[in-house]
């Protein structure tokens, strides 16, 4: 299963493959690639077509990295806020890009490990950055962000295909739907296998604790 979950419980059926004009890239965290190879960054590689995941923590060696942020072929991003980073509102963001293929390049680890990788590689931060003109709430119930504005990786996809769509740069007939369905339905199994766990019908390996034994509402979006 490309989603890497058990026969029973694979998301695979929900994900469609987007074909969006746009070249993205995950950077993914050891940590993440160990324990999380499930989370929303494959979700996000798998629903995307033309993207990829490079593990690592020092990307300033990555062959494969360095070879595509040199390709003049592609205008390379890296979605950071910023003061003066891009948004889909700014003035010339179009003209920038030209007849390069946007390439996009996120983060894709818990929040503490994104600033872990951004010491050991600052370079990233010299390179355009791009950032939201909205404001986004996240709706990750499962896990708790630092702050609400804080996204998950599908969902700064999500956001910025829907962004681009609005200034057309994207095609508008492309549907970005498909990536939220499949969140929540990630969501929708983690709640319900947390519950399970709670109630004993799955073994569960939490130590008894009331933030891990409270039985969570799961939505119904």
């Amino acid at each position: 299963m490309r989603c890497f979950k058990p026969t029973n419980s694979c998301l695979c059926k929900y994900t469609k493959e987007l074909d969006t004009g746009i070249k993205f890239v995950f950077l993914m965290h050891p940590k993440e690639a160990k324990r999380q190879r499930t989370g929303t960054g494959n979700l996000s590689h798998i629903s995307l077509k033309d993207s990829e995941i490079l593990v690592g923590l020092d990307f300033s060696k990555n062959i494969r990295f360095q070879q595509l942020i040199h390709d003049p072929s592609y205008f390379p991003v890296m979605m950071y806020p910023g003061e003066n980073a891009w948004t889909a509102r700014k003035e010339g963001f179009k003209e920038a890009v030209g007849n390069k293929k946007l390439l996009v390049i996120i983060l894709d680890a818990t929040w503490f490990c994104s600033k872990k990788m951004i010491e050991h590689n600052p370079f990233l931060l010299e390179l355009p950055r791009f950032s939201f003109y909205k404001t986004y709430s996240s709706i990750f119930t499962f896990k708790r962000e630092p702050k609400p504005e804080y996204i998950s990786t599908i969902e700064c996809c999500y956001y910025l295909i829907k962004e681009l769509q609005e200034i057309d740069f994207v095609d508008k007939s492309i549907e970005p739907e498909p990536l939220m369905t499949v969140f929540k339905e990630m969501i929708k199994l983690q709640l319900t296998a947390e519950n399970e766990r709670i109630l004993g019908i799955r073994p569960n390996s939490h130590s008894y604790d009331a933030k891990y034994n409270r039985l969570k509402e799961v939505p119904d979006f």
